[in-house]
């Protein structure tokens, strides 16, 4: 059982990390930014969506 909880784990991590560069590469165009979003990965996907107009609802 912990070898799933921890593969869902990585996962997530991996899904965070992609969506934050997504998000980074599309606003800045720049591989520094999207390197350190990446590494930042949900925090900066939270970050994104609290500070857009509409937040989380849209």
């Amino acid at each position: 059982m912990k070898n799933q909880a921890s593969g869902a784990a990585k996962a997530g991590i991996g899904l965070g990390s992609a969506i934050a560069v997504a998000i980074s590469w599309s606003l800045h165009k720049s591989i520094v930014w999207a390197f350190v979003h990446g590494i930042l990965s949900w925090f900066y996907v939270i970050y994104y969506a609290l500070t857009r107009p509409g937040g989380l609802a849209g």
